[in-house]
């Protein structure tokens, strides 16, 4: 720089010197300083380097004024160390090497975590199967939980990883639990962070296998669902049912060709909520109206104890479920932060919705 400006200065003084011919000598003169500039500044020269490393081939590619603190690029290393663990179905030492991390994780933003084990019938036998909950306490004792299965599927023919199904939707929901965590303002509801066991079905296909119903043995208990279906059970037992008044559900809405129709399960007052917000800050091209067929999901149990549910889920357009192939490279950071502004900035409308009902 001190080179350029003595430059600059001679510049100056014989520019003084032969008056006439301005215009000439100032072109000639630009021509000959801004290259000089150049070359003395280079771009970006003491700009600090990001020494991060590049996971995710779009995971800069986020809107250029964000809607959330949803960082995609957390989410997606926490989906990172899911699949570095390994298959993680329900029993395994790699779901507890997982669980082990999610605690941590919630622990460290500063929230109430619990945990329930519990031991279910499954076609092969007992199977020990934990869901966690992180509290975040609000100005009501009222709840809105946010959830996701942490499991991933049990397959013997291949090396199943569960990146976009179990490994996306748990990501998502360890940062959205740590962006509302953080946050300075008190929700207005109690919110349940909730990591399901047991979502996936032990048998491969979700109708091949049925477990003994002591209480009606020729009702038989689904394979499937059963961290959901226990959660519920709790909440009936405690006599908490009626503290829950809407639950939302992530699962398999991390690929990186976004597309999430409306499943038709879902409770429709939230889905539109949801949809609507998308569409206001310019989404609506990823959450589409169109149909979303899912068939049963963890939100089934609550939708049927009376619970409106909500499941966030690209099923019908995923072309890697339950295969080989779903890889952490399926999985994108962007599709991630999607997501997590959509529904941290739909929140405050769904609680505006939840009290106005409740007077």
């Amino acid at each position: 720089m001190v080179e350029i400006t003595e430059t600059m200065t001679e510049y100056l003084s014989w520019l003084r010197q032969v008056g006439g011919n301005t215009s000439r000598c100032l072109a000639l003169g630009f021509l000959v300083i801004v290259p000089l500039t150049l070359i003395g500044c280079p771009s970006g020269a003491n700009k600090p380097v990001d020494m991060r490393p590049v996971t995710s081939p779009d995971a800069s590619s986020s809107p250029a004024k964000s809607a959330s603190d949803f960082d995609g690029q957390r989410a997606f290393e926490h989906v990172r160390k899911q699949v570095e663990f390994g298959p993680r179905p329900p029993g395994s030492a790699e779901l507890e090497k997982t669980r082990g991390y999610l605690i941590d994780q919630l622990k460290s933003y500063g929230l109430k975590v619990m945990t329930d084990e519990f031991h279910p019938v499954t076609p092969v036998g007992d199977r020990k199967m934990v869901n966690v909950t992180a509290e975040l306490p609000g100005e009501s004792s009222d709840v809105i939980i946010i959830s996701s299965h942490y499991d991933s599927k049990l397959v013997k023919q291949f090396k199943f990883l569960g990146a976009n199904d179990g490994g996306a939707s748990t990501g998502e929901l360890l940062e959205i639990a740590r962006v509302m965590a953080a946050s300075k303002t008190k929700p207005k509801l109690t919110y349940w962070f909730v990591f399901f066991d047991g979502e996936e079905s032990i048998c491969f296909d979700w109708e091949e296998c049925k477990n003994p119903n002591p209480a009606d043995p020729s009702a038989k208990l689904p394979d499937n669902t059963y961290g959901s279906r226990r959660y519920v059970a709790q909440l009936t037992e405690k006599n908490e049912l009626k503290r829950v008044r809407a639950m939302i559900l992530f699962d398999l809405m991390g690929y990186k060709d976004l597309r999430l129709g409306r499943d038709d399960m879902s409770t429709s007052w939230l889905q539109d909520i949801v949809w609507q917000n998308a569409k206001q800050i310019g989404r609506g091209s990823i959450f589409v109206d169109a149909r979303e067929g899912v068939g049963g999901d963890d939100h089934e149990p609550f939708l049927r104890a009376g619970i409106d549910s909500l499941d966030i889920i690209q099923l019908s357009t995923y072309p890697y479920w339950h295969t080989k192939e779903d890889t952490l490279d399926k999985v994108s950071a962007k599709s991630l932060k999607i997501v997590g502004d959509v529904v941290l900035t739909s929140l405050p409308k769904i609680e505006e919705r939840l009290n106005k009902s409740s007077k």
